[in-house]
């Protein structure tokens, strides 16, 4: 398995850990060397193992959690590091997804995790010279 297919697999058991509210898989997935790091949307950020594992301890305990599904994932490889951002489908909401892993003892683990809503789908915002009027700015 190349290292980017191997990356995409350890992103797809995040979303999978996530949805399932498998906390035993989703503790797996995070370094345990490593530094790491986590930005929930509408928290601080969160630093060090602890804390970020207790909270995704809180987050998949909560019964009325909505399933998330990750979609147009891209990998950015760095050596033993690399970055796959995405976008998470939650209910009818998109959010912008940020997962950096980093190689730890041969295998693909987790270090950071961002995720935040998206004001506008990328179609539908329109640049200033969109809106001028026919025949070009106002006099």
């Amino acid at each position: 398995m190349t290292d980017r297919n191997a990356i995409l697999a350890a992103n797809r058991a995040f979303y999978q850990a996530f949805t399932g509210r498998d906390f035993p898989a989703m503790d797996r997935l995070w370094a345990s060397r490593l530094p790491v790091s986590c930005i929930h949307p509408g928290w601080t950020i969160l630093f060090g193992r602890e804390a970020v594992v207790s909270s995704w301890q809180d987050v998949l305990r909560s019964p009325r959690g909505p399933a998330v599904q990750a979609r147009n994932e891209r990998v950015s490889l760095y050596g033993d590091t690399a970055v796959v951002l995405c976008e998470e489908i939650v209910g009818d909401a998109v959010l912008a997804a940020t997962n950096l892993f980093a190689r730890e003892d041969g295998e693909w683990r987790l270090a950071h995790h961002q995720a935040g809503p998206v004001a506008e789908p990328a179609s539908q915002i329109l640049t200033p010279s969109d809106r001028l009027p026919p025949g070009g700015l106002l006099h």
